[in-house]
C-alpha cells in the first residue's frame, strides 16, 4: 500500500514538473503581476460587462472562455448574458429560435452564417447557453455593412433602409481617428487587407460601436454580460470599451486580453496595461485553424 501511494506521489510530482517547464498559459494583471484563474474569476464577478478578447485560432483562449463562463454562471445564474462578435445582429431571430427549441440544430447551423471554426471554438458556448436557458446576443454588424464602410465611409450607412439601420449602432457614429488602435490599422496596411485608406479603421470602428450598442441594449442593473471578440476590439481599453464608456461612463467594465509570447513566465513590456487581465499563451501552442 505504501509503495502504491509512493508511486502515485512520484507520478504527480513528475507531472507538475513537466507543467512547470511547459506551462500552457499564464495570467497577469495590467501591471504584469501573475494572477491565478480563481483570483481573476473572483475579481470579474462584480463587473457589469466583461470584454473577453481572444485570438480566434487560440485553443487556450477558447477553453478559458468556456470555463470562465461556467464559473460566472455558477455565481450569476439566469442573470448572466452571453454575447459575441462571431454572430451578426440580423441573425438574432434565428439564434433565439434555436436557443428556445423552435428550430433544430441542423437548421440553425445552415442559416446562421457561422464562422468556419464555430464547431470547435464557439459551439460549446452556444450549447452552454441553450442548456441553461441563457440569452446569447448576436452583437456584430452584418459583415456586408462593415464592408460598405471600408469602401465608402460612415456616410454610406445613411443610405440604408430604416430596417437595415436597426442592425447597426445609431447614426451618426462617434469616431476618434486618433485612438492608437485605429491609427495602427493605417500603419499596418489595414490589418493586411491590401491598399490602405482612411476608411479601414472606420470599418473597425463601426464594428466596435455596434457591438457596444447591442451590449448596452441587453444590459441592465443586476445583469452581467460576457462578450467574446478578437482581442484587438478591446485592447488598451479602446474599441468596444471606448464606445461603452462614451455611452455609460459609470458602467463597471473589466477586460481580458490574449497574447502569445516565447516565454510566458513574464509579461512583455508592450503588453503592460493591455487589459485588466492578460492571458499569455506560448507562441508554439497548437492553433484551431
Amino acid at each position: 500500500m505504501k509503495r502504491h501511494l509512493l508511486l502515485i506521489l512520484i507520478i504527480a510530482l513528475s507531472a507538475s514538473n513537466i507543467f512547470a517547464k511547459l506551462p500552457a498559459y499564464q495570467i497577469f494583471n495590467s501591471k504584469g503581476k501573475k494572477v491565478s484563474y480563481s483570483k481573476m474569476e473572483k475579481e470579474l464577478s462584480d463587473a457589469g460587462v466583461i470584454l473577453f478578447g481572444e485570438y480566434h485560432d487560440n485553443p487556450i483562449a477558447h477553453w478559458l472562455q468556456l470555463e470562465l463562463t461556467k464559473s460566472l454562471h455558477d455565481r450569476k445564474g439566469a442573470n448572466l448574458v452571453l454575447a459575441a462578435e462571431m454572430f451578426e445582429a440580423d441573425n438574432q431571430l434565428i439564434f433565439n429560435e434555436y436557443l428556445t427549441g423552435k428550430i433544430t440544430e441542423t437548421r440553425f447551423e445552415a442559416e446562421m452564417r457561422l464562422w468556419n471554426n464555430y464547431k470547435t471554438d464557439y459551439k460549446p458556448l452556444v450549447k452552454l447557453a441553450k442548456e441553461n436557458n441563457l440569452k446569447f446576443v448576436a452583437s456584430n454588424i452584418p459583415r456586408r455593412y462593415a464592408g460598405m464602410v471600408a469602401t465608402g465611409g460612415f456616410e454610406i450607412l445613411e443610405t440604408l433602409s430604416e430596417e437595415a439601420q436597426g442592425y447597426i449602432a445609431p447614426l451618426p457614429v462617434a469616431y476618434d481617428p486618433d485612438l492608437p488602435g485605429y491609427k495602427r490599422m493605417l500603419e499596418m496596411g489595414g490589418m493586411g487587407k491590401g491598399q490602405v485608406n482612411e476608411n479601414f479603421p472606420k470599418a473597425q470602428a463601426i464594428k466596435d460601436a455596434t457591438m457596444a450598442h447591442f451590449i448596452l441594449q441587453n444590459w441592465e442593473s443586476g445583469k452581467q454580460i460576457i462578450h467574446y471578440h478578437g482581442t484587438y476590439h478591446s485592447d488598451f481599453y479602446e474599441g468596444i470599451y471606448w464606445y461603452l464608456k462614451q455611452a455609460l461612463p459609470a458602467l463597471n467594465i473589466k477586460t481580458i486580453a490574449t497574447v502569445t509570447q516565447e516565454d510566458v513566465s513574464k509579461l512583455a513590456e508592450e503588453s503592460l496595461g493591455r487589459a485588466d487581465f492578460i492571458i499569455v499563451v506560448p507562441q508554439t501552442m497548437t492553433r484551431t485553424y
